[in-house]
Protein backbone atom coordinates (compact mmCIF):
# COMPACT_ATOMS: atom_id res chain seq x y z
CA UNK A 1 0.00 0.00 0.00
CA UNK A 2 1.63 3.28 -1.07
CA UNK A 3 1.64 6.14 1.44
CA UNK A 4 -1.22 7.76 -0.54
CA UNK A 5 -3.39 4.76 0.36
CA UNK A 6 -3.21 5.61 4.07
CA UNK A 7 -6.31 7.47 5.10
CA UNK A 8 -6.73 9.79 8.08
CA UNK A 9 -7.68 6.91 10.37
CA UNK A 10 -4.62 4.84 9.40
CA UNK A 11 -2.42 7.85 10.12
CA UNK A 12 -4.10 8.39 13.49
CA UNK A 13 -3.55 4.75 14.36
CA UNK A 14 0.15 5.10 13.51
CA UNK A 15 0.42 8.30 15.55
CA UNK A 16 -1.13 6.72 18.65
CA UNK A 17 0.86 3.48 18.36
CA UNK A 18 4.13 5.41 17.99
CA UNK A 19 3.35 7.29 21.19
CA UNK A 20 2.28 4.19 23.11
CA UNK A 21 2.88 0.78 21.57
CA UNK A 22 1.17 -0.88 24.55
CA UNK A 23 -2.15 0.92 24.13
CA UNK A 24 -5.03 -1.54 24.23
CA UNK A 25 -7.03 -2.09 21.07
CA UNK A 26 -10.11 -0.85 22.94
CA UNK A 27 -8.43 2.48 23.84
CA UNK A 28 -6.92 2.84 20.38
CA UNK A 29 -10.30 2.22 18.75
CA UNK A 30 -11.88 4.93 20.92
CA UNK A 31 -9.14 7.44 20.08
CA UNK A 32 -9.52 6.90 16.33
CA UNK A 33 -13.33 6.68 16.41
CA UNK A 34 -13.66 3.05 15.30
CA UNK A 35 -15.14 -0.02 16.90
CA UNK A 36 -12.51 -2.52 18.16
CA UNK A 37 -12.81 -5.10 15.35
CA UNK A 38 -12.20 -2.74 12.41
CA UNK A 39 -9.44 -1.03 14.39
CA UNK A 40 -7.68 -4.35 14.98
CA UNK A 41 -8.03 -5.25 11.28
CA UNK A 42 -6.40 -1.93 10.30
CA UNK A 43 -3.54 -2.43 12.77
CA UNK A 44 -2.99 -5.96 11.44
CA UNK A 45 -2.98 -4.64 7.85
CA UNK A 46 -0.46 -1.91 8.78
CA UNK A 47 1.74 -4.60 10.36
CA UNK A 48 1.40 -7.00 7.42
CA UNK A 49 2.23 -4.29 4.90
CA UNK A 50 5.31 -3.16 6.81
CA UNK A 51 4.13 0.26 8.01
CA UNK A 52 4.59 -1.07 11.54
CA UNK A 53 7.90 -2.92 11.64
CA UNK A 54 7.93 -4.00 15.31
CA UNK A 55 7.10 -3.03 18.86
CA UNK A 56 9.86 -2.23 21.35
CA UNK A 57 10.46 -0.93 24.86
CA UNK A 58 12.75 2.11 24.94
CA UNK A 59 15.25 1.70 27.76
CA UNK A 60 16.76 4.73 29.51
CA UNK A 61 20.53 4.76 28.78
CA UNK A 62 21.30 6.85 31.89
CA UNK A 63 19.54 4.37 34.19
CA UNK A 64 21.51 1.55 32.55
CA UNK A 65 24.80 3.36 33.19
CA UNK A 66 25.30 4.27 29.54
CA UNK A 67 25.75 8.01 29.97
CA UNK A 68 27.99 8.79 27.00
CA UNK A 69 26.51 9.14 23.51
CA UNK A 70 28.99 9.52 20.66
CA UNK A 71 28.51 9.95 16.94
CA UNK A 72 31.41 8.49 15.00
CA UNK A 73 32.12 9.01 11.32
CA UNK A 74 34.15 6.15 9.85
CA UNK A 75 36.20 6.25 6.68
CA UNK A 76 37.39 3.01 5.14
CA UNK A 77 40.66 2.51 3.32
CA UNK A 78 40.17 3.46 -0.34
CA UNK A 79 41.67 0.17 -1.51
CA UNK A 80 39.33 -1.75 0.80
CA UNK A 81 36.36 0.34 -0.27
CA UNK A 82 36.99 -0.62 -3.89
CA UNK A 83 36.72 -4.24 -2.84
CA UNK A 84 33.07 -4.94 -2.12
CA UNK A 85 34.14 -7.66 0.33
CA UNK A 86 35.79 -5.24 2.76
CA UNK A 87 32.71 -3.00 2.87
CA UNK A 88 30.57 -6.06 3.46
CA UNK A 89 32.95 -7.24 6.18
CA UNK A 90 32.68 -3.91 8.01
CA UNK A 91 28.89 -3.89 7.70
CA UNK A 92 28.81 -7.48 8.99
CA UNK A 93 31.25 -6.87 11.84
CA UNK A 94 29.48 -3.75 13.13
CA UNK A 95 26.44 -5.96 13.82
CA UNK A 96 28.32 -7.67 16.67
CA UNK A 97 29.52 -4.48 18.41
CA UNK A 98 27.07 -3.92 21.27
CA UNK A 99 28.27 -0.33 21.72
CA UNK A 100 26.94 0.59 18.26
CA UNK A 101 23.20 1.18 18.48
CA UNK A 102 22.82 2.57 14.95
CA UNK A 103 24.95 2.45 11.81
CA UNK A 104 24.34 4.19 8.51
CA UNK A 105 26.19 4.03 5.19
CA UNK A 106 26.79 7.66 4.23
CA UNK A 107 27.49 9.81 1.21
CA UNK A 108 30.33 12.32 1.30
CA UNK A 109 33.84 12.08 2.78
CA UNK A 110 33.07 9.43 5.35
CA UNK A 111 31.60 6.02 4.64
CA UNK A 112 29.62 5.28 7.80
CA UNK A 113 28.04 7.08 10.73
CA UNK A 114 27.82 5.17 14.00
CA UNK A 115 25.75 6.08 17.04
CA UNK A 116 27.67 4.68 19.99
CA UNK A 117 26.24 4.44 23.52
CA UNK A 118 28.72 3.59 26.30
CA UNK A 119 29.34 4.13 30.01
CA UNK A 120 31.91 6.92 29.84
CA UNK A 121 34.88 8.33 27.97
CA UNK A 122 37.14 5.48 29.08
CA UNK A 123 34.69 2.92 27.66
CA UNK A 124 34.49 4.90 24.41
CA UNK A 125 38.28 5.05 24.19
CA UNK A 126 38.51 1.26 24.63
CA UNK A 127 35.87 0.70 21.94
CA UNK A 128 37.51 3.16 19.52
CA UNK A 129 41.08 1.93 20.02
CA UNK A 130 40.53 -1.80 20.59
CA UNK A 131 37.65 -2.49 18.22
CA UNK A 132 37.00 0.22 15.69
CA UNK A 133 40.54 1.30 14.80
CA UNK A 134 41.72 -2.32 14.72
CA UNK A 135 39.25 -3.22 11.99
CA UNK A 136 41.31 -3.86 8.84
CA UNK A 137 39.15 -1.65 6.62
CA UNK A 138 39.02 1.40 8.94
CA UNK A 139 41.46 4.17 8.11
CA UNK A 140 39.99 7.16 9.97
CA UNK A 141 37.34 8.03 12.52
CA UNK A 142 35.94 11.36 13.71
CA UNK A 143 33.97 11.47 16.92
CA UNK A 144 31.57 13.98 18.43
CA UNK A 145 29.95 13.64 21.83
CA UNK A 146 26.41 14.64 22.75
CA UNK A 147 26.47 17.27 25.48
CA UNK A 148 22.73 17.62 25.97
CA UNK A 149 19.61 16.08 24.49
CA UNK A 150 17.40 18.79 23.02
CA UNK A 151 14.93 16.56 21.19
CA UNK A 152 14.75 12.80 21.11
CA UNK A 153 11.88 10.90 19.58
CA UNK A 154 11.18 7.70 17.71
CA UNK A 155 7.91 9.13 16.42
CA UNK A 156 7.74 9.74 12.68
CA UNK A 157 5.37 12.35 11.25
CA UNK A 158 2.23 10.70 9.88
Amino acid sequence: MPIDDLDRTDRLILTHLQRDGRISNQDLAQRVALSPSPCLRRVKRLEDQGYIRRYVALADPEKLGLGLLAYVFVRLDKSHRAEHGAMSAFARDVQSWAEVVQCYAMSGDMDYLLRVQVEDLAAFSRFAMDTLMRHPAVVDIRSSFALQSIKETTELPT
